[in-house]
């Protein structure tokens, strides 16, 4: 039972693999990797609107008021809105119109949300386009 201790003269063969240029190549590899992955690109992608060259008029678009009271009660230009269907009809005379009034919503912070949404989701599905809410500054208190 004889152990070799040190180094002697013979040329053994080395039985351990060198992982020194192993690493080396990998690590190369992997910055190469790295550089050559494209980019991700985060879009949003939005329907912007289009020019369509008509003249600018002087003139001042026409303003639908539309008051939401704290009572939920919703006001037309003064006037009280008789229901649903009141409602749709008058949106429906908004759509219709060539050019579109301006249309403000104008809610009460007392006011409950259930008709402002009815309001602006009659409006979407009637067409009317130009849907402003006014009247946030009374919010901030």
């Amino acid at each position: 039972m004889a152990m070799n201790v040190g180094s002697s003269g013979d040329d053994d063969l080395m039985m351990e693999i060198n992982t020194t240029p192993l690493i080396d190549v990998m690590l190369v590899l992997l910055i190469m990797l790295i550089i050559t992955i494209p980019i991700q690109t985060h879009a949003v992608k939005l329907d912007m609107p289009t020019n369509n060259n008509q003249p600018n008029n002087a003139e001042k678009p026409v303003v639908i008021q539309l008051d939401i009271l704290p009572n939920n009660e919703i006001h037309w230009n003064g006037e009280v809105v008789n229901g649903r269907a009141d409602l749709e009809s008058r949106l429906g005379t908004v759509a219709k119109a060539n050019p579109q009034p301006e249309f403000h919503i104008r809610p009460d912070k007392d006011a409950s949300y259930a008709p402002v949404a009815e309001v602006l989701a009659e409006s979407q599905r009637i067409g009317v386009k130009k849907i402003g809410i006014v009247g946030g500054e009374q919010f901030l208190q």
